[in-house]
């Protein structure tokens, strides 16, 4: 499956293999267990899994999306749990699929979810997803450094992110300040 994401759309390849892989470095910090870990990193490859629906065209848009590409766009966590639901070994992510785009004040999508009515490892997943997201070098947005996207991270820590969740990404991001998180990515 995600190789089918690869050829349709070469960003989301690359933004999956950066969530897992800090998906396991909060898992750690966080001290989830072994089977919660398990279920994150499954989570981290498969968020966007979703997007296989979505129209190439608006995935590769090199400007910003309009409302009515948006509303599509904003399908993708319905669609990927659709794909994946009637696989049994999946079903254990479907928490995280549907709801790592909620926001911790509910104003997120697509259920409106607030604080701890979303599930621990979807908040964990969308810390992560967010800070690569403001990472990455995207058509329609400025790419931000590590200390700059863990800075947006504080802002928006009991809003967007959950408090203690976003601290601690940001504490991983300031230990490794100066570094990079991935061979060969520099954050300057």
């Amino acid at each position: 499956m995600i190789s089918v994401i690869n050829a349709k759309d070469r960003y989301t390849y690359g933004h999956v293999e950066r969530v897992v892989m800090y998906s396991g470095m909060i898992a750690d910090k966080l001290k989830l267990s072994k089977r919660e870990k398990e279920i994150l990193i499954y989570g981290a490859y498969m968020h966007d899994i979703g997007k296989i629906n979505i129209n190439k065209e608006i995935l590769m848009k090199k400007m910003r999306l309009t409302d009515e590409e948006w509303e599509l766009l904003k399908q993708h966590p319905a669609n990927g749990v659709e794909i994946i639901k009637s696989v049994d070994s999946l079903k254990d992510i479907i928490p995280l699929i549907i709801s790592h785009h909620e926001r911790y004040d509910g104003n997120g999508y697509p259920n409106k979810l607030k604080g701890r009515e979303i599930p621990y490892l979807a908040r964990i997943l969308t810390v992560v997803d967010s800070f690569d997201a403001m990472t990455s070098n995207r058509p329609y947005n400025t790419r931000k450094t590590y200390k700059e996207a863990a800075e947006e991270l504080e802002k928006c820590s009991g809003t967007q992110f959950d408090p203690e969740i976003s601290a601690a990404f940001v504490e991983i991001v300031r230990k490794n300040e100066g570094e990079s998180f991935i061979e060969g990515v520099s954050d300057t």
